[in-house]
């Protein structure tokens, strides 16, 4: 059976690469799109500017395609940041409310909520299992005073992937909202936000999506869309966004009202021909053949005598394998497999590497010899 998704990727030769928890590699089509872009701005400045505008829209529905969103309910940004602090800074706080995280999660889902402090707002980061998110014990920690829980889709370090839709319930029957970081699950794990009922949604699309950083996407239920005040307007934000002589402050009644200034056309067009990439592939698809890599490189470093670390459960597997090679440092095994041209990374002093759907067998084989040898 073809990869169709190796087939829409444009790596060197000899490169086996692992580290699409980090930064992947772009599909040719976000290549292709860059490349275009960069030839119409450099030949005819914003000549053709129409042309990218309507690019972004086509990303936008696209993207919302993926997650069962509606185009009204997404916004392009810059990063999984941005989207996060859109609801920490635009969210109408009162003294005495809280939010709660997990312990262990990357600090874009930390840092947001710190700075709250000053308006008098609790950050409670709940203790978890080793390598393992409860959602329960996220749900015990909420009290009448809790307004959002927010939690990574998959952990950055250990590979969990939560139940999202148990925990979207758990958190509305303590009459709280959830954001979900989703940048280590979009892409390679169907989604459906209204039949999970998340209220917030925040990802970049450089990593398991495909695309160039920079560009992401920010979701959030129509029926907040007034909720969050926005922090950063700008000419975008208005429903008479192009038209400078008017004085108009009637924001957008779209998530667009986000989109400030000016858009990353370069970053989004590309976004957008990755997210055709795996709008035509499937991310169902992507899917299986993911965990059919994910499985080849547990059993094979099994086999050296690796103690893993990540969950393989059904409901909690994910492209992030966390493990240890006896008598090893992590960061020498990532140095010596950079000299053969094979690439993953370290994490919370493991060995993390990430396959995606577009790894073969032979990029399996480079990895283990590698790993043998360092």
């Amino acid at each position: 059976m073809k990869n169709l998704l190796r087939e829409a990727m444009a790596l060197n030769d000899g490169v086996a690469y692992f580290d699409n928890a980090a930064v992947a590699p772009l599909t040719a089509a976000a290549r292709d799109a860059i490349v275009r872009w960069a030839g119409d701005i450099a030949g005819s400045g914003d000549a053709l500017w129409p042309r990218w505008r309507t690019e972004v829209e086509k990303t936008r529905r696209t993207a919302a395609g993926l997650i069962n969103a509606e185009r009204e309910e997404l916004a392009l940004t810059h990063s999984t940041t941005e989207g996060i602090n859109f609801v920490a800074e635009g969210y109408p706080w009162k003294s005495g409310d809280n939010v709660v995280i997990p312990v262990g999660e990357f600090p874009t889902n930390l840092y947001p909520w710190m700075l709250l402090k000053s308006q008098g707002v609790e950050l409670r980061k709940v203790d978890m299992p080793a390598n393992q998110v409860d959602i329960e014990r996220l749900a015990d920690a909420c009290d009448e005073r809790t307004r959002i829980v927010s939690c990574s889709w998959v952990g950055y370090s250990h590979g969990y992937r939560i139940d999202v839709k148990a925990l979207a319930d758990l958190v509305h029957q303590r009459g709280a909202l959830l954001l979900l970081d989703a940048i280590q699950g979009l892409g390679v794990f169907p989604l459906d936000v209204k039949e999970a009922n998340v209220d917030f949604l925040s990802a970049d699309g450089h990593k398991w999506l495909l695309g160039p950083e920079g560009a992401g996407v920010f979701y959030l239920k129509r029926e907040h869309l007034d909720l969050l005040r926005p922090r950063a307007i700008g000419w975008n934000s208005v429903a008479t966004a192009g038209e400078f002589g008017h004085d108009c402050m009637e924001l957008r009644n779209t998530a667009g009202r986000y989109e400030g200034g000016t858009y990353n056309m370069c970053g989004l067009a590309g976004f957008g021909g990755s997210l055709q990439v795996f709008a035509d592939v499937s991310v169902a698809q992507i899917s299986r053949d993911l965990k059919i890599a994910t499985d080849a490189v547990v059993h094979a470093v099994r086999e050296l005598g690796a103690e893993v670390h990540s969950v393989r459960e059904d409901d909690h597997w994910s492209g992030i394998i966390s493990f240890d090679l006896p008598g090893k440092d992590p960061l020498m095994v990532k140095e010596a497999a950079v000299k053969n041209e094979v690439y993953f990374n370290s994490r919370g002093g493991h060995i993390r590497v990430s396959p995606h759907a577009f790894n073969t067998p032979e990029d399996i084989d480079k990895l283990v010899e590698v790993l043998k040898k360092a």
